[in-house]
């Protein structure tokens, strides 16, 4: 009885394995050819909804960055220095 048993486990281990698999990424769609007069630099990823960055948040970013300010400080810089106050 404990052999059955065991085989039991052990195939219904076996058969349950492809439903773990992990799925292939699905194929992406190759890149268009920019139009006429269209600029071909690689705008940064952004989230749907999100407006582009100006070079003002920018150069207010990578002064964040040379004084290592994170977090709410940060937000707090970011906004004195795009007001022109910092």
């Amino acid at each position: 009885m404990t052999k059955l048993t065991l085989a039991a486990a052990l195939a219904l281990t076996l058969s349950t394995g492809g439903v773990f698999a992990q799925a292939a990424a699905p194929a992406t769609a190759p890149a268009m050819a920019p139009a006429a007069g269209a600029s071909t630099a690689a705008a940064p990823m952004m989230k749907k909804g999100q407006k582009p960055r100006t070079a003002q948040s920018l150069e207010c970013s990578k002064k964040a960055d040379a004084a290592n300010v994170h977090g709410k400080p940060r937000s707090a810089f970011m906004r004195k220095c795009k007001e022109g106050k910092a």
